[in-house]
């Protein structure tokens, strides 16, 4: 409200400032201009003449043109003096004040937002910040396109933002052209997929599963196919198949890898998460629960080392080297779990059949070399 006050305050300064000299009398100002000119003029000649300056003749001479144009100049002011110009001037500052403020509430009220509830400066920059920039740079890059349609980079760049917006069907448009003026790669393919599933509500459809094994054909290491294709055996009701994918993504994935705890919970929603991890008692899980997480973690490494070293001492057990290479992967430690697959594949060197299943093993976890 304040503010509101403030902007009145001003609004009527400026009117008054451009209004008040039209309310002013001119006629002090038109008096003593060519009148008083001339009477100076003739006031000098007397003191010419008085001085010897100039002959009688020639300053009655001059004084007989000055006076008649004194006459005329005072004449011509009576006559084009104004009777009602003050009154009209008056008039049009007192409508100007009254009238600008009514007609600028007239225009406001059905063009503006009088009942809007005000909101925090912060949430207004974030608004301003975030939302609207990412809207002038869907526009400015959408008008760009449709000049140059062939742009591939701005296909580019357009795409990830409108999925961020949640226009799907046309984030999988602006992959489409991105695919066709930039060519394949398996980013972009699994890119497209993935805008395909998020239009169908998240769905892995069967033409967004073409798409995440294209990019699988082209990159079979590529992380967001491979997560989709889990996604898809398990919402076929494949969830061995998915656990299987998954834990074989993990075993590749770098341990400061983001998509990592999404990864691992997935796995554990299929059910793969234990078999990641040495098998635990009864009395162990039930102990754990009460540990916070660096105890817990503690607990687990202490389970994985003591399971190294019976199987050091014991190599015959393949499912017990398979359960040590998965603990290793996912704690993120891949030379250790590729240490113990070695000191695996050496213990059953002599076993075709173990040796057989513990390569099958190793397969499945990504550790086939």
């Amino acid at each position: 409200m304040t503010l509101w006050f403030v902007f009145a305050l001003m609004t009527v300064a400026a009117i008054f400032a451009v209004l008040l000299p039209l309310g002013r009398s001119g006629r002090a100002q038109n008096q003593g201009s060519e009148v008083a000119v001339y009477k100076d003029q003739l006031a000098e000649i007397e003191r010419d003449l008085a001085a010897g300056l100039i002959a009688a003749p020639e300053a009655e001479a001059a004084r007989v043109e000055i006076s008649r144009r004194l006459l005329a100049a005072a004449g011509s002011e009576h006559a084009s003096e104004p009777t009602s110009s003050l009154k009209w001037r008056r008039a049009a500052a007192v409508l100007a004040l009254a009238g600008l403020p009514l007609i600028a509430i007239g225009v406001y009220m059905p063009l503006g937002s009088p009942r809007l509830q005000d909101f925090p400066l912060a949430q207004r920059e974030r608004g301003a910040g975030s939302g609207m920039a990412l809207e002038n740079l869907v526009v400015q890059v959408e008008q760009h396109l449709e000049k140059n349609p062939t742009d591939g980079r701005g296909w580019n760049v357009l795409a990830p933002v409108l999925v961020r917006l949640g226009r799907f069907d046309d984030a999988v448009r602006a992959y489409r052209n991105s695919l066709t003026y930039n060519g394949e790669s398996s980013e972009r393919r699994a890119d497209l997929g993935e805008a395909i599933a998020a239009g169908a509500g998240g769905v892995v459809t069967a033409e967004a599963k073409t798409q995440f094994e294209r990019a699988h054909g082209l990159n079979a290491d590529d992380p967001k196919a491979n997560y989709f294709l889990g996604l898809a055996a398990e919402q076929d009701g494949r969830k061995d198949d998915a656990a299987n994918i998954w834990r074989a993504l993990l075993a590749k994935a770098p341990a400061d890898a983001p998509w990592r705890p999404l990864v691992q919970t997935s796995l554990a929603r299929v059910g793969g998460g234990g078999a990641t991890m040495p098998a635990l008692s009864d009395e162990t899980v039930a102990a754990s629960k009460d540990m916070n997480e660096g105890d817990r973690n503690a607990m687990v490494r202490g389970m994985v080392e003591r399971l190294a070293t019976r199987l050091k001492q014991n190599g015959d057990d393949v499912e017990g080297w398979l359960r040590l290479v998965r603990a290793y992967l996912v704690m993120g430690d891949r030379d250790k779990a590729m240490g113990a697959s070695t000191d695996a594949r050496q213990a059953v060197a002599n076993d075709a059949a173990r040796l057989r299943q513990l390569n099958e093993g190793l397969k499945t976890l990504g550790l086939d070399g």
